[in-house]
């Protein structure tokens, strides 16, 4: 009498004959889910490595490089800064480090957000060649969009130099100084800018429990991604980018907009994300509820994501 096996039994793709299966391997728990995000953070060199060689390969035999992401993004800011501030009668030295920066801040969420619906399906070949865990392919995507940031921070620091008298001190974002005409008052560049740093690293936290859901979401449903694509584009022109809110708390036809449109923007998540890292840098407060807002995201984001590679990640070889 033979004795029953407890271990399964699959086709083995390259010998065409039985190949033994763990019993965990298609257990789904949330250990293993804890497991594959462990595992592929501390893979860095490679999911590093990675991202890194993508912006190479984008700008290959090209002179200066990844510094055309630096170039590209001044002209865009500094055009917009420009047409913007004039059709707005808004102060140049104080609207042109508020677009710029909130621009680029933009650029990293959404580039995280449209790249990241794409990282398991862009990555199909290396996910079928090599055994890896998924959460090295969702830094790969997150690293590289934070070298884009790095890239397009140097405008930033090249615009506050050149307004730092501006923004070196208390300052009204449309009427250029504090005073009775001005509708909120900024305290200026200081130490609390550094608060900068923190925002950051929560942000690409964010990023990449997003990059890791809408990964799978979309790798299973080809859809999403254009759905998403278009909600981005309308979510830049309801978050105030180019456009900035203090407008809405001042005199004339825009203040009577304020009673119904400041609570649709804090109802915006993007707005909160955007202001925590946008506002440090150019020498605005940052409204506490910010943090709260974004913080609870981040907690509910991530519950969802763990929830995603618990019952998807074994899945996704199959669906690329």
């Amino acid at each position: 009498m033979h004795a029953t096996s407890t271990v399964d039994t699959a086709s083995d793709p390259v010998t065409n004959g039985p190949r033994r299966i763990p019993p965990s391997a298609n257990s789904r728990s949330f250990a293993r889910a804890f497991e594959d995000i462990r595992e592929g953070f501390s893979q860095r060199e490679l999911w590093s490595h990675l991202g890194w060689q993508d912006i190479k390969q984008r700008y290959r035999r090209s002179v200066i490089g990844p510094f055309w992401i630096t170039i590209s993004q001044g002209v865009i800011s500094l055009g917009l800064g420009l047409l913007y501030s004039q059709l707005w009668g808004l102060h140049t030295s104080t609207f042109l480090p508020y677009i710029s920066t909130g621009f680029i801040v933009w650029t990293f969420i959404s580039g995280c957000l449209s790249e990241g619906m794409e990282t398991f399906i862009s990555n199909e070949g290396l996910i079928k060649q090599i055994r890896a865990p998924l959460t090295v392919y969702a830094l790969r995507t997150v690293w590289r969009q934070t070298l884009m940031f790095a890239h397009n921070l140097i405008v930033v620091v090249i615009i506050d130099a050149i307004f730092f008298g501006s923004l070196s001190h208390s300052y009204g974002l449309t009427t250029g100084t504090c005073g009775p005409d001005s509708p909120i008052c900024h305290p200026g560049l200081g130490l609390y800018s550094l608060s900068a740093i923190p925002a950051f690293f929560l942000l690409a936290f964010n990023a990449w429990w997003i990059t890791l859901l809408l990964g799978i979401i979309s790798t299973r449903y080809r859809d999403i991604p254009q759905v998403i694509n278009s909600l981005i584009q309308l979510l830049f022109y309801m978050t105030p980018i180019v456009w900035p809110i203090d407008q809405l708390y001042g005199h004339g036809a825009r203040s009577a907009l304020a009673s119904w449109v400041v609570p649709i923007v804090h109802l915006n998540p993007f707005y909160h994300f955007v202001q925590i890292l946008r506002a440090p840098l150019i020498g605005q407060a940052v409204n506490p509820w910010s943090w709260v807002v974004v913080g609870g995201i981040t907690v509910v984001g991530w519950l969802l994501a763990l929830v995603a590679m618990r019952n998807y990640r074994a899945r996704v070889s199959y669906w690329v």
